[in-house]
């Protein structure tokens, strides 16, 4: 039997999008530790249209079946070199 899975909805206010997906990452690195937060799922909206979704990391897959750990829409290639923090 496989574990029920659900999403925490966290409402946040910040001035723009490049803040929510600061503020995004600000929360993965935080609770980075626990096994259960999927970083790389992580997604912002507006509060009015939450259907419409910005990715927060890369969502390209690396060798081995993990993901690039830099932020969504990074340049250059992927891969932990170069890891963005902002």
């Amino acid at each position: 039997m496989s574990r029920a899975r659900f999403v925490v909805h966290l409402p946040v206010l910040v001035a723009d999008l490049d803040g929510a997906r600061g503020f995004a990452r600000a929360i993965c690195r935080a609770l980075g530790f626990l096994a259960d937060v999927e970083r790389a799922g992580t997604t912002v909206s507006r509060e009015d249209e939450q259907s419409v979704r910005h990715w927060v990391w890369c969502d390209r897959l690396l060798d081995g079946g993990r993901r690039c750990p830099r932020a969504a829409g990074h340049d250059g290639e992927c891969g932990p070199a170069g890891l963005t923090r902002a």
